[in-house]
């Protein structure tokens, strides 16, 4: 699945291991992770059990620890009793000010809303928001590429080719100010939190 979850905590992750580890280490591990799966760090994060095989050649089991470490300054997870009332809690500014850019943007903000209960191709999008084409498509990219939209699903054009639909991961977003620290915490779709392998990897140290 692209644009999940992983997708929006790996450059935030990346960040994290280079500073507990040291570039040094770091570059390391990417050589090996070329060497094996011919994949740089920022891939292997989104696809974590790659990296967690690597990170385990260099420390054995200190390798548990060491990853709950990389991601705890990054997310916090609050898991709940009722299914599908998972949140998460953002710990990271670079992941927070993502999402604060989002909500102030007020066509992003449209974007969103319009693709939090179904999921739509670009196309639909524009028009459901009413963005001009040129502006539109960048924000969407921008969204894209930063993990705010995943495309899970296609659509069928009338030429038979495949057209990505995007939705969102979150059913909710709460932005609180706590302590005079802005605070973010988002509320997963189902299944989004079972899907990402690298909480799936962390939560079962």
């Amino acid at each position: 699945m692209e644009n999940s979850l992983d997708n929006l905590l790996a450059p935030s992750l990346r960040k994290s291991i280079e500073e507990n580890l040291g570039k040094s280490t770091l570059n390391k591990i990417e050589q090996r992770l070329m060497e094996r799966h011919s994949m740089g760090i920022i891939q292997a994060i989104k696809n974590f059990y790659k990296f967690d095989s690597v990170l385990r050649e260099f420390f054995g089991a200190e390798a548990d620890g060491l990853e709950t470490k990389f991601l705890q300054n990054i997310i916090e997870l609050k898991q709940q009793k009722k299914v599908n009332d998972n949140w998460i809690i953002i710990q990271d500014q670079g992941l927070t000010k993502i999402f604060l850019e989002s909500f102030a943007d007020e066509d992003k903000r449209a974007i969103i809303d319009s693709v939090t209960d179904e999921s739509l191709i670009i196309a639909d999008i524009l028009e459901c928001c009413k963005l001009p084409q040129t502006s539109g498509y960048r924000k969407i990219n921008q969204m894209i590429d930063s993990g705010l939209l995943i495309s899970n699903e296609y659509e069928l054009a009338t030429d038979g080719k495949k057209i990505k639909k995007y939705e969102t991961m979150f059913d909710d977003v709460k932005i609180d100010i706590e302590k005079n620290v802005i605070v973010v915490k988002i509320q997963l779709k189902k299944n989004f939190l079972s899907q990402s392998s690298i909480l799936q990897i962390i939560k079962t140290k």
